[in-house]
């Protein structure tokens, strides 16, 4: 199989929030929208984002009126310290503070108003000896 592209689709309750949320505070650009819809892309970015309303009869039956759970949005950028106090200035609510997980992710998370989950992510040297080997031992 030949796979071309990829979209990350989300259903959420209300498409203008988050679609908002990620032209505020990640840059991202809103290509096509309609009534509950919203398709968006990101210059350095290449998978687009799409929020679809819950409740819409172009989902399938089976999750029509599910909205987006237990699903994280991870973007890896270079200045995580960075994004942290811009996204903090910006009056965006820090839902996990920065942590450093053992096998080199360091990490925080903020939630858009429907609830989905977006974590930067930025790759470090694992801490523990375990991750370290195993990192080296890949390369």
């Amino acid at each position: 199989m030949k796979i071309n592209s990829t979209a990350l689709s989300l259903t959420v309750y209300d498409v203008e929030a988050s679609s908002e949320f990620l032209k505020t505070h990640f840059k991202f650009q809103e290509k096509w929208s309609a009534d509950g819809f919203a398709y968006l892309t990101h210059q350095g970015f290449n998978m687009p984002i799409i929020f679809l309303e819950s409740g819409k009869d172009v989902l399938p039956e089976a999750i029509r009126n599910d909205t987006v759970s237990g699903v994280i949005v991870a973007f890896v950028v270079d200045e995580l310290e960075v994004e942290y106090e811009r996204l903090k200035n910006e009056g965006v609510m820090i839902t996990e503070p920065i942590r450093e997980d053992p096998w080199g992710e360091r990490l925080f998370q903020v939630t858009d108003p429907n609830g989905v989950v977006i974590q930067l992510v930025q790759w470090v040297e694992p801490s523990d000896e375990q991750y370290a080997e195993h990192n080296a031992d890949a390369n």
